[in-house]
């Protein structure tokens, strides 16, 4: 029974319902109204026919008296499918005719009879003897009244006909809702119990179950698939964050050290110039740590989606040309040539600081990666519109980053260089990836140079999808 009271509590069923509720009463009214309509169409061809047979006996009677009048009547009313034919006293007494009696007080009133009155025949046996009909009633100049009628039989077996469809129709309509509704109902509560089973091992804590989607396509599906992009949205965030809490401990343990012996140092020194040193590395080093933090709030903050709202159409073409004219003179200083491909007034919509902050930490890793030296190597940027989108490549010919390690390069802190000898936090990746992910479009790392196979180099490219340009 439970069963049913969650299935009745479902807006589908109750719409269901609804509807076919709204159609019984739909095809109620109409068949009622056209038997109605057919009824008194019928009713007005007897009253039309009635009144031709009144018209033709009286000109009879005005043309031949009473002995014509009888033979008119005798004739009419020996005819297959007759109408009704007496004659009365003034008191109402029947004195010839095809009916052998009428409802009384049917005589009482001249012109057509108010409502359908009862009558027998001569001919009626057992449940027959009881009939409906229509009359226009008239009086001689000697006071005897003829009463020429219709039998309403016919209509009432027409109405009769079409109750009787109307009924079949809506038993047939109730058993095929009544199956309907069992069969759906039954799918549905199977499908809500495997949801509810998936949702509580969910509630248990196993974020990796994923709620039943059937492959129909409806309202269940779709809310399946919400729910599961959702969930895994969610199993990414905390698997996230479980990797930055591990790596927080590891990664920042090694510079709060420094920072403390660096710190114990500069208290047990009495020479003022080693102390202003240990105190410059103090600050150095927690100015490296607040690099560090402000680039995992930023990551938040684009992963949290806090800065969709902020979405604007973005010259990206201007944004790439400005970044790479402010690392010249790095790419210089470190013995690289930076080199633009960059097509002009490209859009995008964005969020113009987000995508500066990206494009700076691809070029920062090209130059703080690739080797400089004699015959300053090249670290290329490039900015083309292709079919699917935009694309903004950085290529640089350093040691690249092995296949097998790519999706790793993404994750928070997670460097090449496992001595961490060299400078960074490991956080520049995972900041664009974040960024394109916020952007619907994607991070796409390749060899540079897949032919050498000392130093094929990196190309990191910002794919921006067609639909935000």
């Amino acid at each position: 029974m439970s069963r049913f009271r969650v299935l009745f509590k479902s807006t589908a069923v109750r719409l269901s319902a609804l509807y076919i509720l709204l159609f019984a009463l739909c095809a109620a009214t109409l068949v009622f109204y056209v038997t109605a309509m057919s009824e008194r169409l019928l009713t007005g061809q007897i009253r039309d026919a009635v009144q031709q047979e009144v018209n033709q006996v009286k000109r009879a009677y005005d043309a031949g008296g009473l002995n014509l009048l009888l033979r008119t009547m005798e004739r009419r009313s020996r005819q297959p499918g007759a109408n009704l034919y007496v004659i009365a006293s003034p008191s109402g007494d029947i004195l010839a005719g095809n009916v052998a009696s009428v409802q009384p007080g049917v005589f009482d009133d001249a012109g057509w009879t108010e409502i359908p009155f009862l009558y027998e025949r001569y001919t009626d046996t057992g449940a027959e003897r009881r009939h409906l009909a229509l009359a226009n009633i008239f009086t001689l100049d000697n006071g005897l009244r003829i009463l020429i009628g219709r039998d309403l039989g016919e209509p009432e077996r027409f109405r009769l006909l079409v109750r009787q469809a109307l009924m079949l129709a809506l038993a047939i309509m109730g058993l095929g809702a009544l199956v309907i509704w069992f069969g759906i109902g039954r799918n549905a509560l199977k499908r809500i119990d495997r949801m509810t089973d998936a949702s509580r091992k969910i509630m248990a804590g196993d974020l990796s179950q994923r709620l039943p989607v059937g492959g129909s396509g409806d309202e269940f599906d779709r809310m399946s698939g919400s729910l599961n992009n959702m969930l895994e949205r969610i199993e990414k965030l905390n698997e996230g964050l479980r990797q930055v809490s591990d790596n927080i401990a590891h990664d920042l343990k090694t510079p709060l050290t420094r920072l403390r012996n660096k710190a114990a140092d500069a208290l047990e020194t009495r020479d003022n110039e080693a102390r202003r040193i240990a105190l410059e590395g103090i600050i150095g080093e927690s100015d490296q740590l607040i690099r560090t933090f402000n680039a995992l709030l930023m990551i938040s903050r684009v992963e949290a989606g806090s800065v969709a709202a902020e979405m604007t159409a973005v010259d990206i073409s201007s944004i790439v040309a400005d970044t790479a004219e402010l690392y010249e003179p790095v790419a210089e200083e470190a013995g690289l040539s930076l080199t633009t491909d960059i097509e002009p007034s490209v859009e995008v919509q964005g969020n113009r600081e987000l995508i500066g902050q990206a494009i700076f930490n691809l070029i920062d890793n090209a130059v703080k990666y690739a080797p400089g030296g004699a015959g300053k190597p090249e670290v290329v940027l490039r900015l083309a519109r292709k079919p699917d989108g935009v694309h903004l490549c950085v290529a640089d010919h350093g040691p690249g980053v092995p296949e097998q390690s790519r999706e790793d390069v993404i994750k928070r802190f997670y460097r090449l260089d496992e001595s961490r000898s060299k400078p960074g936090t490991g956080l520049g990746l995972s900041l664009i990836e974040a960024v394109m992910e916020l952007h619907g479009g994607k991070l796409q790392l390749s060899d540079t140079d897949p032919e050498n196979m000392v130093a094929r180099g990196l190309t990191a490219s910002m794919v921006f999808p067609a639909k935000a340009a």
